[in-house]
């Protein structure tokens, strides 16, 4: 049987935080279902808002990078004080599951300070000992 969480927030541009998931045993699966992100003061300046998740800590950067197999989601948010330049976009690896931590930055391409906020929503589920086994595996290997 799953179930839903979600998590929401504000950060400094350049800024990472991290969201505890992870169990003792590692049997209780994760995936991301929703990842959005909006200005702290939509229509005030031009921003260029990106956020990332990842499977582990990384320095925030303005640059995506889908070939990254820590990457589990980006969402960019662009506005303008000009309404009609405004627009949301999101891409989520949906057939990522994970069993630990991860981790969400927020930078502006614009190279504006604007704090930003983000929405997030997780899949939970139990995981057979064998798919909790991979799965660490997997963010062990990630780790190195």
């Amino acid at each position: 049987m799953s179930r839903t969480l979600s998590f929401r927030g504000k950060l400094a541009m350049g800024s990472e935080e991290r969201i505890s998931l992870h169990t003792n045993r590692g049997q209780i699966g994760y995936k991301i279902t929703k990842f959005q992100i909006v200005s702290e003061s939509p229509g005030a300046s031009s921003v260029e808002q990106i956020g990332q998740i990842f499977k582990i800590s990384v320095s925030p950067a303005s640059t995506i990078d889908f070939s990254d197999n820590t990457l589990l989601g980006i969402a960019m948010y662009h506005d303008h004080a000009d309404a009609s330049r405004h627009f949301s976009n999101y891409v989520i690896f949906d057939n990522e599951i994970f069993n630990q931590d991860i981790f969400i930055n927020i930078t502006d391409a614009a190279g504006g300070i604007t704090e930003g906020n983000y929405y997030i929503e997780v899949e939970v589920f139990d995981l057979a000992l064998d798919e909790a086994t991979v799965a660490t595996l997997k963010d062990i290997r990630n780790n190195d």
